[in-house]
């Protein structure tokens, strides 16, 4: 039951955030469509153990990964909730070779990965879905070449991690709002206005696994984050959890750095560019960090392919400035 003081995800929206955008109205419905296949993906995660739903579906994505039965469901549940509010073209999925054409007059274009860290549901770790929103610069039938697209250009960025709650986290240009769902209404309830992560942390989360494949100043940096203070105490604190929006939204609440780079056997990086590290980084802006594909801002990139891979740091800014200093070395 919503109380007085309780803001629903639509109210925030069309009431208090989002009126520098030119159809807050469109924004709404985007964000709303959003919030309705966030919550039957939450349902049908929250008692996955019960339900047929666990394990791999016997096939592969065009990434060559083993799809997941839990991430055809959610790219279905995300594919008609936002078909039915009219304002998207097309969809770019992760788990789609090409993109899905949904309303030819629909001024927007969304891109998605449906369930990040899918393969951890098994196991009963925390997953989420990652989605980003472009305006269209053209009319008529949709053509993959509109996903090529700078960063910056992103009108909406943001994720939903599925937990012991279920939050979404979007931002629109104008700060990082956090909205909590009560289950027994469906509803996404303000509970974090406004986040600005930590300038400062002691968490780094690289798949350590990969050490003797990344180059040289990520492996010092590595070490650097490894030294012991003159008290013989540690200074940093590991966590990988193989899950980005997981992750990433406890490095942005307690401050921390996220390592993704090039490897040996991924010179170009694992994680997509699109719809897994432009939003991402888009948030972490909006809260105060940074992000970037080790050299370069990531906004500033212009992608050249609709499943384009890159490295990916981002975090609290001291941890980054930091990290990439090693990379100058």
């Amino acid at each position: 039951m919503n109380t007085k003081n309780e803001i629903l995800l639509g109210q925030f929206i069309e009431n208090r955030d989002e009126l520098h955008q030119p159809d807050p109205k469109a924004i709404s419905a985007i964000l709303r469509a959003v919030e309705r296949a966030s919550e039957r993906v939450h349902s049908v995660i929250s008692r996955a153990g019960l339900a047929d739903v666990l394990g791999a579906a016997g096939s592969e994505n065009i990434q060559g990964e083993q799809v997941q039965k839990l991430d055809l469901f959610a790219n279905d549940q995300f594919i008609e909730s936002l078909e039915s509010c009219n304002h998207i073209a097309a969809i770019l999925s992760e788990e789609n070779d090409e993109i899905i054409s949904l309303n030819e007059s629909g001024e927007y274009l969304f891109a998605t990965d449906p369930l990040d860290g899918s393969s951890n549901i098994d196991v009963n770790i925390s997953v989420g879905t990652i989605f980003s929103v472009f305006k269209r610069n053209q009319k008529g039938q949709p053509k993959k070449e509109e996903f090529h697209r700078h960063g910056y250009e992103q009108v909406v960025a943001g994720y939903v991690l599925y937990g012991t709650s279920t939050v979404l986290i979007y931002t629109c240009g104008n700060g990082v709002h956090a909205f909590t769902l009560e289950p027994s209404s469906g509803k996404f309830i303000l509970t974090n206005e406004a986040i600005k992560t930590p300038q400062k942390g002691n968490i780094f989360s690289i798949n350590e696994g990969n050490y003797k494949t990344l180059e040289k100043g990520i492996q010092n940096y590595i070490g650097y984050c490894k030294k012991l203070n003159d008290k013989g105490k540690r200074t940093h604190t590991a966590r990988f959890m193989g899950s980005l929006v997981a992750d990433f939204h406890r490095n942005l609440l307690k401050g921390g750095i996220f390592i993704y780079p090039a490897t040996a056997d991924a010179p170009k990086g694992r994680l997509r560019l699109l719809y897994e590290c432009n939003p991402i980084a888009m948030i972490a802006e909006q809260a105060g960090g940074l992000a970037t594909q080790g050299k370069e801002r990531l906004l500033n990139i212009k992608a050249k392919e609709i499943h384009e891979r890159t490295p990916f740091f981002t975090g609290s800014k001291v941890m980054m400035n930091k990290a990439l200093s090693y990379l100058d070395e």
